[in-house]
């Protein structure tokens, strides 16, 4: 194999696309990765060198070590050179001590110094979930009383100027231009000047949209909005030092989805969302659904191209066109249109922050002026999605819908009603779609049964075999309503052989988000995991024959499909009269017999036919069943599961290094591991899903992202806070990447059990005096004293020195100031053992090797982890199983005739009591 096709063999498929772009090399299948090592690797006018000038000097470091090559040097010239063989390894550079404990790597040259930086190290750096935090915190804070859904314009603008001036300034054939004078430096230049809006709007933003054909940027001096004179002056000022903060460099921006960018607006988007009212939020689809929505079009198995179109009639941001940009195998170009001029400029700049800077998009009422055209028809798309609002009821202003020139609602029978448009986007959407073309939109649920004209469109719409899907959103998920919603998937693909409605009832499925509900990730993965394989789920979903629809005069509404309710507790009168548990509530409980059928034998015996008493008692219970050799097996057999897969995983997360992908990670680890769990018994594979991917968003996320950029270092930090005064002051030390405890734990297991030893013998002394001053106290107590310290108690002691009548006084107090000097000399050795076990501790991050790292974060904090997560799980089947079998118990436990005997017997005491009183009960 040649030193060039070696190399390019160790490039990622993004990195050979840019080189095969570069070159304008012709590739037969841009999707395999093997055409486009073949293509490069056969262009002699693509030189190895040329070709990896493009990546980034950590980048050509790690293809260095994968080669076995030499990766030492700063310049980065000279490691292209040594990839492509055209110069030897340079002599290392010499490398300093690092500060605040850099780590040592695997196998380090003995040149590096190993021994631990001062304390005065670096300022903790900030992590990637609490950089988006600050910048929303930041940013809200300047918005003052401006409404969120206008203020966000002016930050969204912002973030789009920073994002272009870092990725395109100065750069030949990009596409964005950056006049000369309008990058976000020249916009920084303008902080403190008493003009600086209307300079925003002159210097920067006039020539952007200029060059750019862009337009509808919010007014930057706008005196109703931003205030006047100093106000003005010092709140943008403010806003565009946020946005100068370090960690937002976009320059690296990567187009994988693992950006800074992409994260930091998704984010700001869902919090402005969320500020700006129950009216003015509709600018935003929650990201959960827009995933569903891609995901459920087929587009991510579909053999796209740039030609594969697709449309959103109305787009608002532009976020679900993106989303569905983002499932596409290859790059395709989308279509937007949006009413709202100002939403459709913030649309057009997302485009291009997400690196879609040819989507086309318009403004303009859809319904009434459809931009996109083919001659006197609509333009049809490949895919089209959309989020429409609700319920329209200006949908045909500038429209007359009896006489529509798109023939859009006559082939329907009847037009939508007047004032109810979802019909009215749908029949859009329908029209808009080629021959085999796919869909899917967001409609309230009224849609699937309201009457007269709609009743009419759904009929032919069934009739038709367009609709091909239907799935039930829970309530309160989007932020310009409160009121449950579907997405009616259309496809006209062999619509005229369609012979039936996949349903799914996903209401249920959600968890409470401060004012709204929100999908989880496991919510999302099942709804899209069940449509695609068309998996008929009891009280979730199933394919709905069209001759049922038919029975039902085609009302779509899901209850009548699929019953989601949870069963009726029952209860057994029978069982109430005569005692005894109902065999059929036993029975309820088979999925746990199945796999410990004689545990049911265990906890219940016959009492009469169809009855049955609990053979233990209640207190007693949850040991019987979590003791009982069955569960212990089935206990011991989910462990040995669990540690197939963490051995397997701990492999590859090992396996990351500087560059990876963290999404490309967790998209990765948490797939294995729903296949994993998959037809587990007793465990929802879907809930342990979700564990490790509330672990990835709480802790994980951040390591792998620190990993990604500094690969397998752990560095310690200064924790520097600052008080009221705005003085800073240092609090000690931290690591993110290694908490201390771990490697305590690990490394320093006897110092610690001493300090816990210690500790104990200091709460038993601190209870001892706690007891004491409780006991001797009270008035007229040995500790009777105004405040209860050392040198009152040693005065009070000498006062009654001698005193016979006071011995025993003397004796509690003398016990009371050895008890306390045993705490003081307890508090001290704790203290002096704790700081020296925090300076061992620090002294040695420093001599951490790589595989000790590895070993740290993946087994004993990550998986570790989760370990302990999905041993909940486990537990809480054995919690589940002991409550319901508890709750029968006493259901049941005494029977009415036991029951009325008790109430005579509890009568007649009453009786005699009230007899001794001298009254009668009559």
């Amino acid at each position: 194999m040649s030193r060039k096709r070696a190399v390019l063999e160790h490039l990622k498929k993004d990195e050979l696309l840019t080189a095969v772009d570069r070159f304008d090399l012709e590739v037969e299948d841009r999707r395999v990765r093997e055409g486009l090592v073949d293509a490069l690797a056969g262009a002699r006018r693509a030189s190895l060198a040329e070709i990896l000038a493009d990546l980034s000097r950590d980048r050509l470091k790690e293809i260095c070590r994968a080669l076995g090559l030499d990766d030492s040097g700063r310049e980065k010239a000279g490691i292209v050179a040594r990839l492509a063989g055209e110069a030897p390894a340079p002599a290392a550079d010499p490398v300093p001590a690092a500060p605040a404990a850099r780590v040592a790597p695997e196998a380090a040259p003995s040149f590096i110094d190993r021994t631990p930086a001062p304390r005065t190290g670096r300022a903790r750096a900030i992590k990637k979930s609490e950089l988006y935090s600050s910048l929303w915190q930041s940013c809200d804070a300047l918005r003052g009383g401006m409404d969120a859904s206008q203020y966000k314009d002016y930050v969204l603008v912002l973030l789009f100027v920073k994002y272009i001036s870092d990725k395109y300034a100065g750069k030949p054939y990009a596409p964005i231009t950056i006049p000369s004078g309008a990058s976000f430096r020249d916009m920084v230049a303008l902080k403190g000047k008493s003009d600086i809006g209307d300079q925003i709007n002159k210097t920067i933003l006039g020539p952007l949209a200029n060059a750019n054909r862009l337009s509808d940027f919010p007014d930057f001096n706008d005196a109703t909005k931003l205030g006047t004179g100093k106000e003005m002056v010092d709140r943008l000022t403010d806003l565009v030092a946020i946005f100068e903060n370090p960690a937002l460099d976009f320059s690296k921006n990567r187009a994988d989805g693992d950006d800074i960018l992409g994260d930091a607006y998704e984010y700001l988007m869902r919090h402005f969302a969320t500020e700006s009212g129950k009216s003015k939020g509709q600018f935003y689809t929650p990201a959960e659904v827009s995933r569903i929505m891609a995901q459920i079009l087929g587009i991510r198995t579909a053999r796209t191209s740039a030609a594969t179109t697709v449309y959103d009639p109305t787009c608002g941001s532009g976020s679900l066109l993106l989303k569905v940009a983002d499932e596409a195998g290859t790059p395709v170009t989308l279509y937007g249109q949006e009413k709202d001029a100002a939403t459709s400029g913030l649309a057009r700049m997302n485009m291009i922050l997400h690196n879609n800077p040819g989507a086309v998009i318009l403004q303009g009422n859809t319904l009434a002026n459809p931009k996109f055209r083919s001659g006197d028809t609509l333009k049809t798309f490949d895919y089209v999605v959309a989020n429409p609002p609700f319920s329209d009821k200006r949908w045909s202003t500038g429209l007359d819908p009896l006489n529509d020139p798109f023939d859009r609602f006559q082939p329907f029978g009847v037009p939508p009603p007047a004032k109810q448009g979802d019909y009215a986007y749908l029949l859009h959407i329908v029209r808009s779609l080629k021959s085999t073309g796919k869909g899917a939109c967001i409609l309230p649920h009224g849609v699937l049964f309201r009457g007269n004209a709609e009743a009419t469109i759904r009929r032919a719409l069934v009739r038709k075999g367009y609709i091909k899907g239907i799935i039930g959103l829970p309530a309160n998920l989007f932020y310009g309503t409160g009121i449950p919603a579907c997405i009616v998937v259309v496809d006209k693909e062999d619509a005229q052989a369609r012979k039936g409605i996949f349903m799914i009832d996903a209401s249920g499925g959600f968890l409470k988000d401060g004012p709204k509900n929100r999908l989880r990730s496991m919510d999302l993965h099942k709804i899209v995991d069940v449509f695609n394989k068309q998996r008929d789920v009891p009280k979730y979903a199933r394919m709905v024959p069209v001759a049922e629809i038919e029975k039902n005069d085609f009302n779509l509404n899901l209850p009548r499909y699929i019953d989601s309710q949870t069963p009726e507790d029952l209860q057994d009168i029978a069982g109430h009269l005569q005692g005894g548990i109902p065999a059929a509530d036993i029975d309820a409980l088979q999925r746990y017999w199945d796999v410990c059928p004689q545990l049911r034998h265990t906890l219940f015996r016959e009492r009469r036919p169809g009855y049955y008493d609990l053979t233990v008692e209640t207190s007693a219970l949850k040991s019987a069943i979590y003791e009982h050799p069955e569960f212990a097996s089935f206990i011991d057999g989910m462990n040995a599961h669990f540690a197939v897969w963490r051995q397997r995983s701990a492999a590859s997360l090992k396996a990351l290094h500087t560059g990876s992908h963290p999404k490309e990670v967790i998209a990765e680890l948490a797939e294995s591991l729903l296949a994993h769990y998959a037809c587990k018994p007793l465990l929802d594979a879907y809930d342990v899903y979700q564990h490790l991917l509330d672990y990835w968003a709480e802790t994980m996320q951040d390591d792998c992202y620190l990993i990604a950029a500094d690969g397998w270092t752990a560095e310690t930090s200064r924790i520097i806070e600052k008080d009221k005064k705005g003085k800073e002051k240092d609090k000690g030390w931290t690591c993110d990447l290694i908490p201390k405890e771990l490697l305590v734990a690990r490394y320093f297991a006897k110092e610690q059990a001493a300090i816990d030893e210690l500790e104990a013998e200091l709460e038993g002394v601190t209870a001892r005096l706690t007891e004491m001053e409780e006991e001797h106290g009270g008035e007229d107590g040995a500790l009777d004293l105004d405040k209860v310290n050392k040198a009152n108690v040693a005065a009070r002691l000498k006062e009654i020195e001698g005193a016979k009548d006071a011995e025993d006084e003397a004796a509690a107090l003398s016990d009371w100031l050895t008890l306390n000097n045993q705490e003081t000399d307890l508090k001290k050795r704790l203290k002096e053992a704790e700081a020296a076990l925090d300076a061992q501790a620090y002294v040695r991050y420093p001599t951490l090797t790589e595989p000790e790292i590895k070993t740290l974060v993946v087994d004993d904090k990550w998986l570790a982890a989760l370990d302990d997560t999905i041993h909940g799980e486990m537990d809480s089947v054995s919690r589940e199983l002991t409550q319901r079998v508890k709750e029968l118990a006493e259901r049941y436990k005494i029977p009415l005739a036991q029951m009325d005997s008790r109430v005579v017997e509890l009568e007649a005491k009453v009786n005699r009591h009230l007899g001794r009183m001298g009254f009668t009960w009559t």
